[in-house]
């Protein structure tokens, strides 16, 4: 799949909304989302809807109860498969307090209500952010934090898990990773992230967008 820079906005803006509903929590609202979103899907390029379409098809097809337990399995319970950005570069230090600031001020430019409950590096909110018509900033974030996002893929990819396909689309939308990129994953995968534990969580935030279709995040 061809990077971000040779993506029509509008199919860029879409593929990320789809990738960014998917990545949310399951929750009761998301069966009534599937429609909607499949319908856009089927206006995509075919090398990002076949991705999509996989990922789509697991949600409608299974259980409500097994889609929620494997994805709190998934992403509560696997450090490689956090979905907090500055997590894999800062781990629980005070440097991702500072990191989570640049994601606030980036929302703030772009005009986007913070809310409560939610941070804002959470990679579906920046999906989000991309879905809403901020897309250069929003690929800006991804690229700044693209050795993270390599490893959730390899480890959601080493599980076989069908969220592999949402994760690989933004993959795709991006830039190809470059050597240092890559050697900083592998360094992850080995190291995991910093662990200075200073016992100081951020203050929650989140966006709320009503112009895009909305998902709970945990």
């Amino acid at each position: 799949m061809r990077p971000a820079a040779t993506l029509p906005e509008r199919s860029l803006r879409l593929a990320h909304l789809a990738a960014s509903v998917a990545l949310s929590y399951p929750d009761e609202s998301l069966p009534d989302r599937l429609p909607s979103l499949r319908q856009a899907v089927a206006t995509l390029p075919d090398r990002l809807a076949a991705p999509l379409r996989q990922m789509l098809d697991y949600l409608a097809t299974t259980a409500p109860s097994v889609t929620a337990a494997h994805y709190v399995d998934t992403f509560d319970l696997r450090r490689r498969c956090c979905l907090y950005l500055t997590y894999y570069t800062h781990g629980d230090t005070r440097r991702r307090g500072l990191a989570l600031l640049r994601f606030r001020e980036v929302y703030r430019e772009a005009g986007l209500e913070l809310i409560e409950n939610e941070l804002p590096d959470h990679l579906a909110v920046v999906l989000e952010l991309s879905a809403a018509g901020h897309s250069r900033q929003a690929i800006e974030l991804l690229v700044a934090h693209r050795p993270g996002l390599e490893l959730l893929w390899q480890a959601l990819d080493g599980l076989g898990s069908p969220y592999r396909h949402a994760v690989a689309v933004v993959r795709a939308s991006l830039p190809p990773p470059g050597p240092a990129d890559l050697a900083a994953a592998r360094l992850l995968a080995d190291e995991g992230p910093p662990a200075e534990q200073v016992g100081l969580a951020p203050a929650p935030v989140a966006l709320g967008m009503p112009t895009v279709l909305g998902g709970g995040r945990r």
